[in-house]
């Protein structure tokens, strides 16, 4: 048998006993799915030190990585607490398995009642940050999931010491431990022997840059729920309040640039343009941005770098914003059309016939007025932590917390119906 057979019946083995744990997990009632949650949270305060030390050894591995991709990678005793109360978060949400969708009784007197049931067995892959491994675990818990983790080989001794916790905690809760597994391997023929386990993986959620989702979309044969870019749009309208529409332009560029819901693109309504651009750029380049622009912009504001029209389509994932002038509200929803990703797009505008009209036009998982695009994000939603953030059209859109991950069946109650 050569090595990559090896892994595959490995992988197997464990979809094998995720799927059997996933069906036992299902039937958990609320308490005991919340006791081994409130466990896991407990486990990480009480075990940081051992966290840390785990952490401090892929730290060491990764010592030629960049700072960004390191501080990724790093927890701290206030980054271990951030994941307890992530974690109990999740805890204290209403359990979403058994709840009525909808109810109806049929005229020949059946009663049809729609509810959530978990999805199953849902494998995430991810890179650099441990916290999603406890974001995932729990999530999966409470909504009665199977969870497959995979996460970068940079992290796997963090990652598997926060699983571990989780064992522990299911196992404590007389729960499947099954039911939170880790690939604890480096090999990249565990990730494709995993993406083939078609009849016991339900689903899979990527995490990471674009040229890791891309990959695992095309050699997936399990569906899967995705985004691939994070080009985000601001416009502030004619009718904005332009010292609101400054607030949220440097908080949605510039409080953390790296991530998928940070604006790319400015656009500005020529009437207001005069006015506000010059301030905006000064505010923007106070915080390190560097600005590109269209030849409006660059007209308004001399020292405004040319932007390209691949700039305009590009998620920078940096300090890097770019700005175009736009003449209406059309051509600002034309622009979000031709150059968005559909993640977040918001608009600024004390117009409300302006903000009506931006809501039901732009078709993004999340549409803001007069609010940061940085909101688009499972905690900031209230979900207590999301596995993924999806511009998929199919199940589940923006934000996935604990809804996103069930499915639904009918329950059909008769009384000795037969059909004619």
């Amino acid at each position: 048998m050569s090595a990559d057979d090896d892994v595959e019946k490995q992988v197997r083995e464990l979809c094998r006993e995720a799927r059997a744990a996933g069906r036992r997990l299902a039937q958990a009632n609320t308490a005991a799915k919340n006791a081994a949650l409130r466990a896991a949270a407990a486990g990480l305060r009480t075990h940081g030190a051992r966290l840390l030390e785990a952490n401090a050894r892929d730290l060491s591995a990764a010592g030629s990585l960049s700072a960004a991709f390191r501080d990724r990678l790093a927890l701290s005793p206030e980054r271990i607490e951030t994941m307890a109360r992530g974690v109990e978060e999740v805890l204290a949400l209403p359990d979403p398995v058994g709840d009525s969708i909808a109810a109806w009784r049929r005229p020949n007197g059946l009663e049809i009642r729609q509810v959530r049931i978990p999805i199953g067995v849902i494998a995430i892959l991810y890179e650099s940050r441990p916290n999603v491994t406890a974001d995932a675990a729990a999530l999966c818990l409470k909504s009665g999931n199977a969870a497959i983790l995979k996460g970068g080989s940079e992290a796997l001794h963090t990652n598997a010491a926060i699983a571990d916790l989780f064992l522990a905690a299911l196992d404590g809760a007389e729960l499947p431990p099954a039911a939170v597994q880790l690939l604890r391997t480096k090999e990249r023929a565990a990730t494709r022997a995993l993406l083939r386990q078609n009849d016991l993986v339900d689903v899979i959620v990527p995490r990471g840059g674009k040229e890791l989702i891309r990959a695992i979309e095309t050699e997936s044969t399990i569906p899967v729920i995705k985004h691939l870019e994070g080009v985000c749009q601001l416009y502030v309208d004619r009718a904005a309040d332009l010292a609101q529409a400054g607030r949220i332009c440097v908080n949605a560029k510039a409080q953390r640039p790296g991530v998928c819901n940070a604006i790319e693109n400015l656009l500005v309504h020529r009437d207001i343009a005069e006015e506000f651009l010059p301030r905006m750029v000064r505010a923007l380049e106070a915080e390190g941005v560097e600005v590109r622009g269209c030849a409006e912009t660059r007209r308004i504001v001399s020292t405004v770098r040319a932007a390209s029209e691949e700039d305009w389509a590009t998620e920078y994932l940096d300090k890097i914003l770019s700005v175009k002038v736009v003449d209406s509200m059309e051509d600002a929803l034309e622009f979000i059309e031709r150059y968005g990703s559909g993640l977040a797009d918001a608009i600024v505008t004390e117009d409300y016939s302006a903000a009506r009209r931006f809501l039901a036009a732009v078709d993004s998982a999340a549409v803001f007025v007069n609010a940061s695009t940085r909101f688009t994000d499972g905690f900031e939603f209230g979900f207590g932590a999301e596995i993924g953030i999806s511009t998929n059209r199919l199940h589940a859109r923006g934000p996935m917390g604990l809804r996103e991950l069930t499915t639904y069946k009918y329950l059909v109650l008769g009384a000795g119906q037969v059909r004619e």
